[in-house]
């Protein structure tokens, strides 16, 4: 288990590039499994969970080649279904959530498809009755092994339907485009999620010969094709590193500029840090954050506490909560963040108080943050990163804090984010691996 040496205290200036979006990444990496044909794949991040993925769907069988820097050629002409049922496939997609994607592809293009139970953060319950209710609906039969924690659905042809989703689960949304794809007839999802990750994937569909009608909204219909050829297509730039790296610009008062982030993508994210006061300048496709000695958190109409919650898109999403609640312990004024969707994903906070943040866990999905407005200093620390995003939130402390803190478990960091030291080490950083 690796982990961080970070000297706090140090202002970073310069220019960041953000990785392309790992969330997308794992949906068209599955996709790629629709077709027999190359499909090429830019601006993949160099990360734990989707290496992981690649190397999963070449020991299935799909013939995967690095072309360049963060561009792989993939090609699903030959796939090993069997290779599904082998203890070596259990191991290594129960460790990766993102594995769960490659049921519906799996299903559309070859009739069946297995998976164990899936791993990934540990940030509460997230139950997969999305993906698998609505497979059923297209016509597959469902198993679940309770004591292996396996699951199988076999389809000898799935059928399009008119489906009302449960929730606008993002995965399970992709899971079932994926499946419509090659389906019998014409499949309705009302309440789909519709995050540009969403929108990319049937982008790429589309360029592959699908029928998808309906992108960017809730409401998608999508009429079945015999076989799908293949295609190129570029990642967009992962908007919650943007969102990270403004946070980081904020809590160390840093001058910052972010490339090439694909603003009219970004929704409501530079405006939710904008609320806590984060000056912000849009330069071209370039995000400026100048550096600030404070930021002022703004209240509502009525003067009441601010409040910063997450929902589905276009609302914030709750990836960005942990970096935003570390970011309002060094504002003035307070905001209560409210954590919607997982349970366990604010248990982090300890370890801000431990440093000298001023919180008050309400319960398991809300906490009050009183800013300090930058007189007080975080205190360094040890600490355990539990998941990708409190990791980098911890990350983002512990960088502002003066002197040295140690973050261990950095696995979970590396998970999500692109040898983020070496990059903010170029900004004038210090963080070491040990």
């Amino acid at each position: 288990m690796g982990s961080f040496r970070i000297e706090g205290g140090n202002r970073l200036k310069g220019d960041i590039i953000p990785q392309g979006a790992k969330n997308e990444a794992l949906q068209v990496i599955c996709a790629t499994l629709l077709t027999p044909n190359e499909v090429i794949i830019d601006n993949i991040p160099d990360i734990l969970d989707v290496n992981n993925l690649i190397g999963l769907l070449a020991d299935m069988g799909v013939e995967v080649n690095k072309v360049d820097t963060g561009k792989y050629s993939f090609k699903a002409e030959k796939v090993d279904i069997n290779f599904l049922l082998s203890d070596e496939y259990r191991k290594k997609s129960s460790s990766l959530r993102g594995s769960v994607m490659i049921i519906g592809p799996l299903l559309a293009r070859f009739g069946k498809g297995y998976m164990p139970k899936p791993g990934g953060d540990k940030i509460g319950r997230r139950r997969l009755d999305t993906h698998f209710n609505g497979l059923i609906e297209l016509g597959a039969k469902f198993n679940f092994d309770l004591k292996e924690d396996f699951f199988s659905l076999e389809a000898k042809k799935l059928k399009g339907k008119y489906m009302l989703l449960e929730e606008a689960s993002v995965t399970g949304t992709a899971n079932l485009i994926m499946a419509a794809v090659l389906a019998e007839g014409t499949t309705t999802l009302y309440n789909a999620a519709c995050e540009p990750y969403v929108q990319q994937l049937c982008k790429m569909l589309t360029s592959m010969g699908a029928k998808i009608y309906g992108i960017g909204s809730n409401l998608l219909s999508i009429e079945g094709v015999d076989k799908l050829n293949g295609c190129y297509h570029r990642l967009l730039p992962d908007m919650i590193e943007v969102g990270s790296f403004i946070g980081l610009a904020a809590m160390t008062g840093s001058e910052i500029t972010i490339k090439d982030v694909s603003f009219s993508s970004l929704g409501i994210i530079p405006r939710s840090f904008e609320r806590l006061g984060i000056k912000l300048e849009l330069k071209g496709d370039d995000l400026y954050i100048p550096s600030q000695t404070n930021y002022e958190i703004e209240t509502f109409i009525d003067g009441s506490i601010m409040t910063i919650d997450d929902a589905p898109w276009p609302g914030l999403t709750p990836d960005l909560l942990s970096v935003i609640l570390v970011v309002a312990t060094q504002a003035k004024g307070s905001v209560l963040i409210h954590q919607k969707m997982f349970e366990s994903r604010l248990f982090f906070v300890d370890k801000l108080i431990d440093m000298g943040a001023q919180i008050i866990l309400c319960d398991p999905h809300r906490a009050t943050v009183i800013g300090l407005n930058h007189q007080y200093k975080l205190r360094p620390t040890i600490m355990t990163s539990p998941d990708i995003r409190a990791g980098v939130a911890l990350l983002i402390a512990a960088l502002s804090a003066e002197g040295t803190s140690i973050i261990h478990n950095i696995d979970q960091i590396d998970r999500g984010y692109q040898q983020i030291d070496s990059r903010l080490n170029v900004l004038g950083a210090k963080i070491s691996r040990i």
